[in-house]
């Protein structure tokens, strides 16, 4: 009887190291966490504010989330209502804390922003020709790249053809990054079609120091550097990220495809908002998760970044709580919370990570 225990306790454990040792493999391959909207965030907005689209948003140290309201309303918006700021900053509970934006200094199509490690915020106005450094608060203009209004086309417009010219003038930027070990300034130029195609880079003070021009892709609609200083570049109808070094030497390339869920009569399947329209990466020191705005389903794709597999997704079309319309600026906080802006749906949602 005691041999027959002692035999049942050795069978046991045998199948706990069994299990444990699946677990930890389990445990050690990548996978893709699960996200679900915070409904309760964030807070209502005060003085009946009424938000236009928005162009993007950005999270600083602190978790406080920048909003860039395009205050582009339809008739009528405001007879329930006033107009809310440009920006807008949420504390991590959702209240708005700050709200602030000059429209003589500003252009109105807000694109993205971007704190610095000192936390001054970087402003790209696609249309502007300029992107802008402003203190935390807004309260005053610190560096200006470009000049409002005058474009790098032939002709100095948007009817102009692109230059993609080696100085510090811009035909529609779109993002800005600023590179936390020396403080150069990169921004993807080209936000739109027939607009330029590159990067440039600046030093602190604004001057040019070097930029890469891709000739193959539409338009370049973001761009964002990871930890470990590689480069991603949306290529947004490209259906694809392409990772570049600090030079400008194409690394890789992570297809983001996509299918229509429901097929064209006519079979032909038409781009309308593209398959990589903004990324940002996991909290963690090597930032192993790469999600990336998927406009033409709807969604938000999962990558694990070093390898560029497709991990899962999470999102759908609709304007109910985790769904989104036009959904097209991203940022990730240091808790793991994703924030994603809508332009046509004009709101700011949170969703949080409930599995892993």
């Amino acid at each position: 009887m005691k041999m027959m225990t002692l035999i049942k306790a050795g069978a046991c454990a045998l199948m706990a190291i069994a299990a444990g040792s699946i677990f930890a493999s389990s445990a050690r391959a990548q996978s893709a966490p699960r996200y679900e909207a915070d409904v309760n965030w964030p807070k209502p907005l005060p003085e009946r504010w009424v938000l236009g689209g928005l162009g993007g948003h950005c999270v600083d140290a602190r978790g406080h989330v920048l909003i860039l309201n395009r205050q582009d309303l339809f008739p009528g918006d405001l007879h329930a209502g006033q107009l809310a700021p440009p920006m807008i900053e949420f504390d991590p509970e959702g209240n708005v804390v700050h709200s602030w934006g000059d429209p003589k200094l500003i252009d109105p199509r807000l694109h993205s922003c971007h704190f610095d490690k000192d936390g001054n915020v970087w402003i790209a106005s696609a249309p502007s020709g300029m992107v802008q450094k402003y203190s935390h608060d807004g309260r005053e203009l610190l560096l200006q790249i470009g000049t409002k209004g005058k474009l790098d086309s032939s002709d100095g417009t948007k009817k102009g053809k692109p230059l993609n010219s080696p100085a510090a003038t811009f035909f529609m930027p779109s993002s800005i990054f600023v590179d936390r070990a020396n403080g150069d300034v990169y921004v993807s130029d080209g936000e739109g079609p027939g607009t330029n195609r590159r990067v440039a880079v600046f030093d602190a003070t604004g001057k040019f120091l070097r930029h890469w021009v891709m000739e193959d892709m539409l338009n370049v609609h973001c761009m964002t550097i990871a930890n470990d200083g590689a480069v991603y570049v949306c290529n947004r109808r490209g259906a694809g990220v392409r990772v570049y070094d600090k030079m400008g030497n194409l690394q890789k390339t992570i297809a983001v495809p996509w299918t229509p869920v429901t097929p064209p009569k006519d079979g032909v399947v038409k781009e309308v908002g593209g398959s990589a329209v903004a990324i940002d990466f996991s909290p963690d020191p090597e930032q192993k998760l790469m999600f990336v705005i998927n406009q033409n389903n709807s969604q938000i794709e999962i990558f694990e970044r070093a390898t560029g597999k497709h991990l899962g997704s999470f999102g759908r079309p609709g304007s109910f709580p985790g769904q989104f319309n036009q959904v097209h600026g991203i940022a990730v906080d240091a808790q793991g919370n994703i924030y994603l802006s809508e332009n046509r749906g004009k709101r700011i949602h949170k969703f949080r990570m409930v599995s892993q």
